[in-house]
């Protein structure tokens, strides 16, 4: 998280205010747009991460998605030092709610994707890498971590159809989905970081292959249902 955040700081330093009008790679949003919701992001967290500490489950938004999507069209238009100032005061805050949680407090339950508040730092990590992407500045998926890109597949695999296998080149590492565990259907091979970038809908540096061709992606994971009765799991055991 630390590192995605640093590389965000860094490509944002010398932006001006033409690049932040600009188009990014997502269609129809600008580079403001990006930024406006980077931003509004780490606010959103930062929120649910606040009311969960003090034992209160609140909705991501009280006024659903058309409330997440008119702060980010009221925020696009920031001038590029509004919305450095913006961002870095958000994540400010937002390191500032995390720092306070301790071990038990992870496992907090939050509206977001029906999970806790140590599933809001996956998401807030893979929200950085990706959208940095978008921003059309410099960052490619290439220069995503590892880690990251591990990740974004285990998160992402719901969006490959039933007996696909992804096969990672570059690290000897698979993700079999359904049927596949068992008996691969179709193989999907390339480096991590392509892989991912692919499976997440972003241009690879090098297209994944598969000898069938590349499966059709499905939707972006749906949000699990809330659990019907909240349970308290134990911490897992150091020894």
């Amino acid at each position: 998280m630390a590192e995605a955040q640093r590389v965000l700081r860094g490509v944002l330093a010398e932006v001006d205010d033409e690049q932040v009008r600009a188009p990014s790679l997502l269609p129809g949003w600008s580079r403001g747009h990006v930024l406006a919701h980077l931003t509004d992001n780490a606010r959103m967290f930062a929120r649910l991460a606040e009311h969960a500490l003090r034992g209160e489950r609140v909705p991501a938004y009280d006024g659903g998605q058309a409330e997440r999507d008119a702060i980010i069209e009221d925020s696009a238009g920031r001038t590029a030092a509004e919305h450095r100032a913006a961002l870095a005061e958000h994540t400010e805050a937002l390191m500032s709610v995390w720092s306070r949680a301790t071990a038990e407090d992870w496992e907090r339950p939050v509206s977001f994707r029906n999970a806790d508040i140590a599933a809001t730092v996956f998401a807030r990590w893979r929200e950085v890498w990706i959208h940095l992407v978008d921003l059309d500045l410099g960052v490619s998926a290439a220069a995503w971590p590892e880690g990251l890109a591990g990740h974004a597949l285990d998160f992402l695999l719901s969006r490959l159809p039933d007996g696909t296998c992804l096969v990672a080149t570059d690290l000897d590492r698979r993700w079999p989905t359904g049927t596949a565990v068992s008996v691969p259907v179709r193989e999907v091979r390339g480096e991590v970081r392509d892989l991912a970038a692919w499976l997440a809908g972003r241009t690879p540096g090098a297209p994944p292959t598969s000898p069938d061709g590349l499966p059709e992606l499905g939707p972006w994971p749906p949000h699990p249902p809330h659990p019907p009765h909240p349970t308290t799991r134990r911490p897992a055991s150091s020894g």
